[in-house]
């Protein structure tokens, strides 16, 4: 499985979890127009590293943490990345979130 498959499963992974999104770049409000996947620069594959930058949208932290690794992990099996180790970031916390995700 190439690095953009691989890519492009993980961050379908994340957009499932309620409560996470990918974090994507600034630009991405200013350059809508371009056909792109801002969501895939969240994420950054190396052969030691897998790394997935995160908004969180709803807190408590850790189970929305717990279960994108246990929605993550499994995607990486079979792949040069089966080995990585899995971090995920959380960059940012969307301010919905203190107030119940509303």
């Amino acid at each position: 499985m190439s690095a953009d498959e691989v890519t492009e499963k993980l961050v379908g992974a994340i957009r499932a979890i309620p409560g996470l999104r990918p974090a994507t770049p600034v630009a991405e409000e200013a350059t809508t127009w371009l056909p792109w996947d801002w969501d895939g620069f969240a994420v950054d594959l190396t052969a030691e590293l897998v790394e997935i930058r995160l908004i969180v949208t709803r807190l408590p932290l850790p189970p929305l943490l717990t279960r994108a690794t246990e929605v993550v992990r499994p995607l990486l099996t079979g792949t040069e990345w089966e080995k990585a180790t899995l971090r995920l970031v959380v960059t940012d916390i969307d301010g919905a979130a203190f107030d119940g995700g509303h």
